[in-house]
Formats: structure tokens, C-alpha cells, sequence
């Protein structure tokens, strides 16, 4: 059976209800699984956009769904499952300071904070949620190893958007706050922050006009999906050049080429094939030590169409 997320109304209860530990002993394994289906950092309009055959709400819920089936799907390992409680609400629609749910984002980024830092992980798979659910574990993960530790951004988009640029969903500044640009409250809020340095984006296929520009200034690497189904190469050449021997992942599904199949929220033709993402995590795994994965923006829209079919049929 699946553990159910928590959300707001749970907040005050004990934090050790929020973790579910397959084997008591915290030295039998040092990996944290993170169940955090944060779904405010995505603006209400852009998923009205994209998945217009479902009603709103479910879509935008949809994220929480996908991170227990994303758990269900993955084989059992030892150490801590932490589920980090989100709020059922929008909060405020209206963006503040350029963020859309801007102190109900903040608030479940602080406190998914503080339950890494009490589960004192060495390694973190986190299944998400939009793409802000890096932030937390990466954050913690770029404290703990400091500069021997390079971010793989695998994703159709960048993710380097400020508050000040034309887009104020949280999900597409993922990046940009990881690596210490954007909203000082937010930054300040993170143990670490990660060197654009040791940054790089890879199968990336949709840039906006901002984003492009803004990793470019901070020095962060990119490499296109067409060069990864092509060759590995260029991007564990860069790999290698940073001197980090471990690295965190983060792969937003959307990341795979939707005329091939769709994974996530959005939908980009021309991304990366499953084949190339299977070699190319592979392959990243043999040249740096793999100390966290993130699985992002899965929104399984046929699983939520029959959940919202079955909870309007009149069954016995």
C-alpha cells in the first residue's frame, strides 16, 4: 500500500510520523528517498495549457500522485522514505516579488530542509513534484561535498528564470536559485549553494528568450538533446573538467522527446530519446560517484482521468 503524502493540516503532528524507516538501523543504509509532490511552483495557467482535458485542480494535484506511483514503480531499498507535507492549497495566485505562491513555496522548502538535515543522508533520490524539488537535497548534498560535486540538469528547458523575468512560476527557476541567483529569501533558505561552475543542462530543447542569456552570463554549460543522442562524450568531458567525482541529477520527464512518448507536464518534440537518457545516466554513473537522482514533472494524465471517472461513477 502506498504511503499517502501529508499535506498542511498535518504540519503540527510529530516529525518522525512523516518518516517511514524499511530498516531502523540509520547505518544499514545512508540513501534518503524524498516524496515531495510539490505542485504550486507550476503557474495555474501554464498547466490549464497543457493539460486541458483534465479539470484544473486534479491536473495540478496530478504531481502527487505521480511521485506515489513513481515510488510504487521503483525497487524497495534500505534506509528512510521522508514525505515532505504539501499544502493542498494554491496560496496566493497573485505572484509576489515575481513568484507565483510565493510564502506557501517557501514555506515547504524550508521545512523539506529541515527533514534532510535530521535524516543526515549520504546519497538522496527525490521523486517529485515539479522541478523545484532538486532545490532542497541538491542544496544540502552541494553543503556536504562542497566543490567535488557537479548538478547534471536534464531537462527540455533551463530552468534559470528570475522573479523579475516574464515567466513567475517557481518550477522555472529551479536552477537559477540553486545556483544562487534570484530570491535571497529562497537562497537563504538553502544550506549551500552550487558553483555555476559545476553546473551543466543537458537535453535541453526549448530555451526561452531569457533563460538562454542568464546561464550564459553565470557560466553554466549546456549541451543540447541532439548532441546526448548522438554522443555522451561532450558531456563527460565536462564532467571530467570540473574535478567533482560525485554528481546530483536532476531529470525533468518532460526531457524526453514527446513524439516518442510523454512523461511529463510539458510537451517538447525533438528532446532526447529514452535510449540516449538510459546511456547517458549510465554513463554519468561510471565517471563521478551518483549521489542523488530527482525524477520531476511526472503527471500521469491517464491514471488521474480514471481517478476522477471512478470518483464520479455510482459504484455499490
Amino acid at each position: 500500500m502506498l504511503d499517502a503524502p501529508l499535506h498542511s493540516a498535518d504540519r503540527k503532528k510529530d516529525a518522525t510520523l512523516m518518516v517511514t524507516a524499511e530498516h531502523p538501523d540509520p547505518e544499514e543504509s545512508k540513501t534518503l528517498r524524498l516524496l515531495w509532490p510539490q505542485w504550486q511552483g507550476a503557474a495555474p495557467q501554464t498547466v490549464a495549457e497543457l493539460v486541458p482535458e483534465l479539470p484544473l485542480h486534479a491536473a495540478q494535484t496530478g504531481y502527487s500522485l505521480g511521485s506515489s506511483i513513481l515510488n510504487a514503480l521503483l525497487p524497495t531499498g534500505g534506509g528512510t522514505t521522508v514525505h515532505v507535507p504539501v499544502s493542498e492549497q494554491n496560496g496566493d495566485t497573485d505572484p509576489q516579488g515575481g513568484i507565483i505562491a510565493r510564502q506557501l513555496v517557501l514555506a515547504q522548502l524550508r521545512e523539506a530542509v529541515s527533514l534532510i538535515e535530521q535524516a543526515q543522508p549520504e546519497k538522496i533520490v527525490t521523486l517529485g513534484g515539479e522541478c523545484s524539488v532538486s532545490i532542497a537535497p541538491f542544496a544540502y548534498l552541494a553543503e556536504k561535498y562542497g566543490d567535488d560535486m557537479a548538478v547534471v540538469w536534464l531537462d527540455a528547458h533551463a530552468d534559470c528564470t528570475l522573479p523579475s523575468d516574464p515567466y513567475d512560476a517557481y518550477h522555472a527557476m529551479a536552477l537559477a536559485h540553486l545556483t544562487g541567483h534570484g530570491d535571497s529569501e529562497f537562497i537563504d533558505a538553502l544550506p549551500a549553494t552550487v558553483n555555476a561552475s559545476n553546473a551543466a543542462i543537458a537535453g535541453v530543447h526549448a530555451w526561452t528568450d531569457w533563460d538562454r542569456p542568464n546561464a550564459h552570463a553565470w557560466g553554466i554549460e549546456s549541451f543540447s538533446a541532439q548532441q546526448l543522442n548522438d554522443d555522451t562524450e561532450p558531456l563527460l568531458s565536462w564532467l571530467k573538467a570540473t574535478g567533482c567525482s560525485r554528481v546530483a541529477v536532476h531529470l525533468d520527464l518532460d526531457v524526453v522527446d514527446s513524439n516518442e512518448i510523454i512523461f511529463g507536464l510539458g510537451m517538447e518534440p525533438n528532446g532526447l530519446s529514452r535510449t540516449a537518457l538510459i546511456r547517458t545516466l549510465t554513463e554519468l554513473s561510471q565517471v563521478a560517484d551518483l549521489v542523488a537522482v530527482t525524477v520531476a514533472e511526472y503527471v500521469p494524465r491517464q491514471v488521474i482521468a480514471v481517478r476522477e471517472l471512478l470518483a464520479s461513477l455510482p459504484l455499490p
